[in-house]
């Protein structure tokens, strides 16, 4: 780790590692050693540190914190709850059995369920922040409504009539969906068509 440390310090640049220190101080220590066995709300605390990529790459590329960085910083943030969650469901009794304090442990499914919509619609508002900023053009927006109308349904369906499959599934998507958000970004960027609202 050390090593690490010392060559982002010195053949990438001094941000990158204090932020990448940060990072992992916040990961390994804040939230592995207090918080997960804390908190129901570990996940959404605890998603700052695994949010961090974007905002070390383009400290790594530019030297500075940039306000796109901070929009791909939150995409992933409000991904992670459902995303998360929709595992927990499936493992409660696992997370139970070991005493973690995950929300479907603390407070049932049916919370649980509500909160992973809640969080779902948070994440599709973000998602169209790329959009709204001028980050994006039309190909990213067109992507991000048919991989938003996607999760929904998922989560829809869950929420009106949950089933450990259904929870799996959910879960699945997720990790798809957010690889795609970020590929549709990724070629959007190099054959960007401007959206005019």
């Amino acid at each position: 780790g050390g090593v690490g440390l010392l060559i982002l310090f010195y053949l990438v640049n001094p941000l990158t590692m204090w932020l990448t220190l940060g990072t992992f101080f916040a990961y390994a220590v804040i939230y592995t050693v207090f918080l997960k066995p804390a908190t129901p709300m570990n996940i959404v605390i605890g998603g700052a540190s695994g949010a961090m990529p974007p905002i070390l790459g383009w400290a790594a590329v530019n030297n500075a914190v940039g306000p796109e960085s901070l929009i791909l910083f939150l995409i992933i943030f409000s991904w992670t709850p459902p995303h998360f969650w929709a595992l927990a469901l499936y493992r409660r009794k696992d997370y139970e059995n070991v005493g973690m304090p995950m929300l479907p442990v603390t407070h049932g499914e049916s919370f649980t369920l509500l909160h992973i919509l809640l969080y779902t619609i948070i994440m599709i508002a973000v998602t169209f922040m790329p959009v709204g900023s001028g980050m994006s053009g039309l190909i990213y927006f067109l992507s991000a409504l048919i991989l938003n109308a996607i999760f929904l349904y998922y989560v829809v369906q869950l929420y009106k009539n949950y089933s450990d499959k259904l929870s799996m599934n959910t879960f699945k998507y997720s990790i798809v969906y957010l690889s795609l958000i970020f590929s549709a970004l990724l070629v959007d960027h190099y054959f960007k068509i401007s959206l005019q609202f």
